[in-house]
């Protein structure tokens, strides 16, 4: 996809994509159900929490942000260290795929495999520090 980038770079910047799509849909969720006013306004006021499926997109989105970062830093240090091996490329690719299903999962409600995807995607992010780590 990338010419020039290593596949772990890819899927970092995909992961970045994938990031923004859920960004965007939790803003899109919220202004559904709270208005376009109260997401243009100062959010002074306390507004209701999101809930049912809206509320599911925006607690995974959450979820998401507390482990994109740990496995952002995995993936620059195997690159800073030039350690890219075919354990951290696939340890990307499960992250990233992980956290796209996750989303689907969570937004549909089922509990048990929500925490196996994530769980799985915790793994990817084990993987890419085995290599940064042990390699």
């Amino acid at each position: 996809m990338f010419t020039e980038l290593s596949l772990e770079l890819e899927i970092l910047a995909l992961t970045v994509v994938l990031g923004l799509l859920h960004l965007f849909l939790v803003a899109g969720a919220s202004a559904s159900r709270r208005g376009i006013r109260w997401n243009l306004s100062s959010r002074d006021s306390k507004m209701p929490e999101l809930s049912g499926v809206l509320g599911r997109i925006q607690r995974s989105f959450e979820n998401f942000k507390e482990t994109f970062a740990f496995f952002a830093v995995a993936i620059l240090i195997v690159q800073l260290l030039k350690k890219n091996n075919d354990i951290s490329s696939l340890g990307a690719q499960i992250y990233f795929g992980a956290r796209l299903i996750y989303i689907f999962i969570y937004a549909a409600g089922v509990p048990v495999l929500r925490t196996i995807v994530w769980f799985i995607s915790i793994i990817g992010i084990l993987m890419v520090l085995k290599v940064a780590l042990l390699n």
